[in-house]
């Protein structure tokens, strides 16, 4: 298996790019779309847990947007092979002094087509500490 394919890196974070920008525009359907609509899909928040995609779905249309002043740093996508990946990030924004940590697991699972060659998230996690 080789880590980290350039064409693959490319593919991966054109994803991210895509969740990132729905995240800041609060666009739901395109950030459902990018997450794995299954029951095994797991994300773990800041206060809140969900398990599974519906569970996702439902936190996702109530709860509050993302700061539009989030910015991200150290963003380190990790490749194995051509159908799994690891994002991890660290952000800031103007809503809190703590620093924001945000992992993704993502898996080539979805139609290849289109920007996204399939790529999904199968789990996240997001969590917040004082700044170092």
């Amino acid at each position: 298996m080789e880590v980290n394919l350039p064409e693959i890196v490319a593919q991966v974070s054109a994803a991210f790019d895509e969740y990132e920008r729905a995240l800041l525009e609060n666009d739901i359907g395109s950030m459902n779309a990018l997450f794995w609509d299954a029951q095994e899909t797991v994300r773990y928040g800041i206060a809140e847990v969900q398990h599974g995609g519906a569970a996702i779905r439902a936190w996702r249309a109530a709860c509050e947007p993302v700061p539009r002043s989030r910015r991200l740093h150290r963003t380190v996508v990790t490749t194995f092979g051509v159908d799994h990946a690891t994002v991890s990030t660290e952000f800031t924004s103007e809503a809190t002094p703590l620093l924001g940590r945000q992992m993704q697991t993502w898996a080539r699972l979805g139609a290849a087509s289109g920007v996204h060659h399939g790529w999904i998230i199968v789990a996240a996690h997001v969590s917040l500490i004082p700044v170092p």
